[in-house]
């Protein structure tokens, strides 16, 4: 039995046909004919699973929703993007181009993912944080900083567009998509001249 079917209810975006989706059967939060998020079709949603789209998520192109991933509030998921596992994707971001959210990861706030970006394991991406390029974000919340104020940045972009609100925070580790035989990571030791500098950003 089908979870979920395409309603006659539409709406554009981006001059795309997208259908409000409407659940047949009760799964995780979800009720037997509660309405559901926007689809352009079907394939966006597994059928199976318990994934989700729900409130005005708009979700189109190639994306896949699988897993236990559940994406709504305002969200807008588009291009070849894969959203699976445990993975959450609200408020008021965007997710697009070829990029997988995973895992237990969380993107939120008025996040941008985009490109080539894999954002998994227990990541947190969220405020106005945009993440892009052929890297992989796992173990860390990109919201902050820590009492240590080291950042961790392999890709030698500090004071960069890339850095201009977004933060690493607890436990987190960067990597490149392409894997090498070593990780490496440096740690970079902030100047107080540094600091103030992120302070003032984040005010």
């Amino acid at each position: 039995m089908k979870k979920f079917e395409l309603t006659t209810t539409t709406k554009q975006v981006n001059g795309i046909t997208l259908y409000q989706i409407k659940y047949l059967k009760d799964f995780s939060f979800i009720k037997a004919w509660d309405l559901g998020g926007w689809l352009e079709k079907e394939e966006n949603l597994s059928q199976s699973g318990n994934a989700y789209v729900s409130g005005n998520a708009c979700v189109y192109g190639n994306t896949h929703v699988s897993g236990n991933a559940c994406v709504y509030g305002n969200a807008y998921v588009s291009g070849d993007v894969c959203v699976y596992g445990n993975a959450y994707v609200y408020g008021n971001t965007h997710v697009s181009g070829n990029a997988c959210v995973s895992g237990d990861a969380y993107v939120y706030g008025n996040a941008h993912v985009y490109g080539d970006a894999h954002v998994s394991g227990n990541a947190h991406v969220s405020g106005n944080a945009c993440v892009s390029g052929k890297y992989n974000y796992i173990k860390g919340k990109f919201i902050g900083w820590d009492d240590s104020w080291k950042i961790t940045d392999i890709t030698d972009k500090m004071w960069t567009d890339y850095w201009a609100n977004q933060y690493v925070l607890g436990d987190y580790e960067i990597t490149e998509q392409e894997t090498k035989e070593e990780k490496k990571i440096v740690t970079l030791e902030l100047t107080d001249e540094q600091l103030e500098k992120i302070k003032e950003l984040i005010k």
